[in-house]
């Protein structure tokens, strides 16, 4: 009885934050059984994985070679059309789920990246675009599938195709290192 209500405990805290994720987004389990986020989870994510997106990308066409550098440019064009959209979507009453800026995991991947030898700095970028691209297309097929917000939910489903794409243009470049 001590350790259900341990757990309970821990769950409320985990959840308690104002902007915090659900325990099942934040842990990946919604991701592994095919459940759609919450719809503030969903916006969270996409905020978060567009901003990220865009700051790699400047990194990359800083930094990388020619090929990382095309790449680069258009994953910065389409992240900020997509996060346009996405505040434009956003109803008035889920503002909040809207992030002001990066978060810690968010900021660490940035900063390896900074960080990342000139030689190494390639398969880096690509390693972390396969893994971004792969995350962001379960997060959108999901939400296309089970989302509660209707907007939200249809344009998840249009803008799916192009993060099939970026994943596909991504995983051909890291094929090449």
């Amino acid at each position: 009885m001590k350790q259900t209500i341990l757990a309970l405990a821990c769950i409320s805290l985990l959840g308690a934050p104002a902007m915090a994720q659900s325990v099942g987004e934040k842990t990946g389990v919604n991701s592994v059984l095919g459940v759609a986020p919450k719809t503030e989870d969903f916006i969270k994510e996409v905020a978060l994985s567009d901003l990220t997106e865009i700051e790699a990308a400047k990194i990359a066409l800083q930094r990388g070679n020619a090929e990382d550098k095309t790449f680069a440019a258009q994953m910065e064009t389409d992240h900020t059309k997509t996060s346009t959209e996405l505040k434009q979507l956003v109803p008035e009453a889920l503002k909040a789920a809207l992030p002001a800026g990066l978060d810690d995991a968010s900021k660490k991947k940035l900063d390896k990246l900074r960080e990342a030898k000139n030689e190494a700095f390639s398969k880096d970028y690509r390693s972390a675009q396969v893994s971004a691209h792969k995350d962001a297309v379960s997060l959108f097929e999901r939400y296309a599938k089970g989302g509660d917000n209707a907007n939200l939910k249809d344009w998840a489903g249009k803008t799916l195709p192009a993060l099939q794409h970026h994943l596909k243009m991504a995983q051909e470049l890291y094929d090449k290192t």
